[in-house]
């Protein structure tokens, strides 16, 4: 008998209510399932570090006009270069947000909101997300698992955790030292240190063949954008499913 499918799908933590476009991604899963069988794995890539990723679209429910909301953050170095799994969240931020969800939301979903408890932003997502019951039956696979990290296949092209101005920043391996983009064509230049497995991570070009040492997925829900940079050649044996179509896909997802 063949193996079951294993039917996944990859997303960085993308709001503290996630964005529609992940939801979408889930429901295409969801639906696969219904049809094929088998397993869903979520590929939580947290530790990408692009603070814009989390921003929160959310509409004025009187005026209907977009606000955008986001974490705070502990300082600057964090803010830019520190991975979501190490982007601390100021004590304030959650009684902050929480008075001004009202004019977005019911309160059954400011509920879910309160009941978080997490110290940094990809634990905050995470848990935000499987109180609004949108992971359930779901395998969560993490990309900064130290373990996981370890047992994925090498890879050219990738980040290293190292250590900068007292935090933990993610920074690109290349020309034998490390890079952090300050933005446009401006980079900073970290000297090369020693380090190993446990804190690489791949690029947006290696990731895939990287997850799916570690997945072994039968099938890959892509969104929209991902079509066109996946290396499907990477990886043959996958049957690649684009998601399906959603309004609204930048926006925040309020519903339970």
């Amino acid at each position: 008998m063949s193996n079951p499918p294993i039917i996944c799908f990859g997303q960085q933590p993308c709001g503290f209510f996630p964005k529609r476009f992940l939801v979408s991604k889930i429901q295409t899963a969801r639906r696969l399932q219904s049809e094929l069988g088998g397993e869903i794995v979520f590929f939580y890539h947290d530790a990408d570090h692009d603070p814009r990723e989390t921003r929160t679209v959310l509409r004025h429910r009187t005026t209907q006009e977009p606000a955008v909301l986001n974490f705070s953050f502990a300082n600057k170095v964090q803010r830019k270069f520190s991975p979501l799994f190490l982007k601390q969240i100021p004590t304030d931020w959650q009684a902050k947000t929480i008075s001004q969800l009202p004019n977005y939301v019911d309160h059954p979903l400011i509920d879910v909101f309160k009941k978080v408890s997490a110290p940094n932003i990809a634990d905050f997502c995470l848990e935000s997300y499987r109180g609004m019951g949108l992971l359930e039956g779901m395998r969560v696979v993490r990309s900064s698992d130290a373990a996981l990290r370890c047992a994925a296949c090498d890879i050219s092209e990738f980040f290293v955790d190292v250590p900068y101005e007292g935090e933990i920043v993610r920074a690109r391996f290349a020309n034998d030292s490390f890079q952090l983009h300050e933005g446009g064509n401006s980079f900073v230049t970290i000297p090369r240190t020693e380090f190993t497995k446990e804190q690489i991570t791949p690029t947006r070009d290696s990731r895939l063949r990287w997850m799916q040492s570690l997945v072994h997925c039968t099938h890959y829900v892509a969104g929209l954008g991902e079509r066109a940079y996946l290396r499907t050649e990477d990886a043959p044996e996958i049957n690649f499913v684009t998601r399906d179509e959603i309004d609204r896909s930048d926006e925040a997802w309020t519903e339970l």
